[in-house]
């Protein structure tokens, strides 16, 4: 983090010193809302929980090495004291980011890939000039910020996933962090429930390019039409990316090796280089074109570029997390979360790294869909049938069950077992794994389905 003292943060963020034996201590560490996390020279933001109240971790926080905390109330220890923590965050934000006016902000959104996109931008940009991304996937109101005191005054890019619930949160943010760059990967599912419908979806995501200035980027999803759309929301330099023709940065000649991993040729600016990525599963190669077009946008050469994706690795846990264990069964970790769209890109990147072998899906239910449940769990049903899986664990209550009876109704061969919760999916995976197998793990992350495939990934667990 960009050094401030203390009387710089209580003046940033409109607060008061409090039990602080020194104004002029610095905050040299980014700031945190969990004290298990906090680093030496660090800030304690104390948020308050669902489940718990973040002001009574402040001493502990501070004996871990945080300078002060950000709290709503004298906490008996160095504090910064305000009326609205939250706000106060943001505010905090702000003005770490004014203290690095050379960095670029770029931002993303989308309903699906905004994490892996985020991490394939993190590691195709430095090429082109110090880059630093959103920490793991800390893309709220709460996350933003925090990634934001990650900055220091040497970075040329700030890569901020931005993500929304409802109408007007993508507006709060790109007021934080203004962004130069405005990167709309998709429009799909996630969260239909709490939006209403996909067009109301579209109208959030379309709040990050409103926000752009004349001089900035809007790069638009070609293949997706509602963000295509969004070209005539915008005031500045519109770029596409997609397999159709015309686009700005385009993949052609598409094709998936044997382990689910896509190759292509990247078109752009008149040049084209062949890509090879080490990510599983064909929906990568959107998230490689936008992350290409970023680069290349701001003048990244595309042979380079094309070099880059090829290099990159994958970063986040829980996203098409691929373990090979010594019995040759292979576990696909997606659990990190689910929706309609993601769960057909999991299920196709399972069909085509099957080869021959018996596939195993372990879902859990997709939240957050609203009046669009049931239909969207019969959805992923017949596409669990249609990929060709032998057996299915379908993990949870109703919605679960709804998927389970569309996807025998189809495929009346498939074998299909119930779990009632993450724990008993796990006892009844280890009784069906065979050596040899593939097993796929996918569900909202309040299902906790990442511990299940944690836990399968782990040599032990066969069962007999």
């Amino acid at each position: 983090m960009i050094p401030l003292s203390l009387e710089s943060v209580a003046a940033a963020v409109g607060g008061r010193l409090c039990d602080v034996p020194d104004a002029a201590l610095l905050v040299t560490a980014p700031a945190t809302v969990d004290s298990r996390t906090v680093e030496p020279g660090g800030l304690f933001a104390a948020l308050g929980g669902e489940h718990a109240d973040g002001h009574a971790f402040a001493a502990e926080a501070v004996r871990a090495g945080a300078v002060a905390v950000l709290a709503a109330h004298p906490v008996g220890v160095p504090a910064v004291v305000v009326d609205d923590v939250l706000d106060a965050l943001a505010a905090l934000a702000r003005r770490v980011l004014a203290a690095a006016p050379q960095a670029m902000v770029i931002g993303l959104t989308g309903s699906a890939g905004k994490t892996s996109t985020k991490d394939l931008i993190a590691q195709v940009l430095p090429d082109h000039g110090p880059t630093i991304a959103t920490v793991k996937s800390f893309n709220g109101e709460i996350g933003m910020p925090l990634a934001i005191t990650h900055l220091d005054r040497d970075v040329r890019y700030l890569v901020l996933e931005m993500g929304a619930r409802g109408i007007g949160h993508i507006a709060r943010l790109t007021r934080i962090a203004p962004p130069a760059v405005g990167l709309v990967l998709n429009v799909g599912t996630a969260h239909i429930g709490e939006f209403g419908g996909r067009e109301q979806i579209a109208q959030a995501k379309g709040e990050l390019v409103e926000a752009l200035p004349a001089k900035g980027i809007a790069i638009l999803n070609a293949d997706d039409p509602l963000v295509a759309a969004m070209a005539s929301r915008t005031r500045a330099q519109v770029m596409t990316f997609g397999t159709a023709r015309g686009t700005d940065v385009q993949a052609v000649d598409v094709r998936l090796d044997s382990e689910g991993r896509a190759s292509f040729t990247l078109v752009a600016a008149g040049c084209d280089a062949r890509v090879g990525l080490n990510l599983h599963g064909p929906h990568h190669v959107s998230n490689a074109l936008a992350a290409a077009a970023v680069a290349i946008g701001l003048g990244a050469d595309v042979e380079k570029t094309a070099d880059a994706l090829s290099r990159a690795v994958p970063v986040a846990s829980g996203r098409m997390e691929v373990t090979d264990r010594s019995d040759r069964v292979r576990v696909i970790n997606d659990a990190f979360n689910a929706n309609p769209d993601s769960m057909k890109a999991a299920l196709t990147a399972l069909q085509a790294m099957s080869g021959g072998r018996r596939t195993i899906a372990v879902l859990g239910e997709m939240k957050e869909l609203g009046a669009a449940a049931v239909d969207g769990h019969r959805q992923v049903g017949r596409l669990v049938a249609a990929a060709g899986v032998d057996v299915l664990v379908s993990v949870g209550g109703a919605d679960a069950q709804a998927m389970a009876d569309a996807a025998q109704d189809d495929d009346p061969g498939l074998t299909v077992f119930g779990a009632r919760d993450r724990d008993d999916a796990l006892t009844l995976a280890r009784d069906l794994i065979e050596p040899g197998d593939i097993v796929l793990v996918k569900g909202s992350h309040s299902v906790g389905l990442e511990h299940t495939a944690e836990r399968l990934a782990q040599p032990d667990t066969v069962g007999g």
